[in-house]
């Protein structure tokens, strides 16, 4: 898998992000992060390499469903595969997330087994 494409976490708190990406290098994949969703979407205007995006879905200014918007409507970014990961886990959300546009959805506190199964799906 040398050709292995980036993950984008986008998460405005930073110990998720400490989190995800010490468990994602760990198993071998390159993570680049951004602390909100504006940064995010700079970050997927600039590097071509993303793979995958683990939004947070509950970010202040922009939160993930409007940021997942933003990204589906840019020609450039639109078959980019989006994982909304939120706390949120009430009776719905998944639902929420995916009508939004997101490929997957996982909840906090993040079961690594099952994200690893949801990257190997969409990568």
């Amino acid at each position: 898998m040398e050709t292995m494409k980036r993950i984008l976490i986008i998460d405005d708190d930073r110990a998720n992000v400490f989190a995800l990406t010490a468990v994602l290098k760990s198993k071998n994949f390159k993570c680049l992060s951004a602390n909100s969703a504006l940064n995010g979407l700079e970050i997927l205007e600039q590097e071509k390499d993303i793979g995958i995006v683990l939004m947070d879905m509950m970010m202040p200014y922009m939160d993930g469903y409007e940021a997942i918007s933003r990204m589906k409507k840019c020609e450039g970014l639109k078959n980019i595969p989006v994982i909304a990961v939120t706390a949120q886990a009430m009776t719905g959300d998944r639902n929420k997330c995916i009508n939004a546009g997101a490929s997957e959805y996982i909840s906090k506190p993040i079961n690594v087994d099952e994200l690893m199964r949801l990257l190997k799906k969409l990568m």
